[in-house]
């Protein structure tokens, strides 16, 4: 059982190798407002290629970089005091399932994208997280 299926509209990112020709070129920017004690109070974001104009707001940001030389994921984790404990249950629940998505297009791997499934749905059992549209 997989709830809180939304549409996520993410901009379309060429990867380009080194000695290769840029064909396109695709631009993500975040700004994080931060409070006077230095923790993000407002986070949005924009990027070409998205199909909508503008900044959309955001409550949560999480992005993984991975650096192929130290060979580990390096991250930036915020969020802003709006984000509500039932909608970062929901967060985490979704990314798990992106994750299994994005591990299974980019490995082949079909039993371990299985794997994160099957964790994001104990996951969601395990912190009670309610159904998409129930109160």
């Amino acid at each position: 059982m997989h709830f809180l299926l939304e549409k996520h509209v993410f901009p379309k990112i060429n990867v380009v190798k080194p000695g290769d020709k840029m064909l396109n070129n695709s631009e993500i920017k975040i700004t994080v407002e931060l409070d006077d004690n230095k923790m993000p109070a407002k986070i949005d974001w924009e990027a070409t290629d998205t199909g909508f104009d503008g900044k959309k707001d955001a409550r949560t940001l999480m992005l993984s970089l991975w650096d192929p030389i130290e060979k580990l994921t390096l991250g930036i984790d915020l969020w802003t005091k709006e984000m509500m404990v039932e909608d970062m249950k929901a967060h985490f629940y979704q990314m798990f399932l992106k994750m299994a998505d994005t591990f299974e297009r980019s490995t082949q791997g079909a039993e371990g994208a299985m794997m994160i499934r099957d964790f994001a749905d104990d996951f969601a059992k395990k912190v009670e997280l309610r159904p998409s549209g129930e109160n």
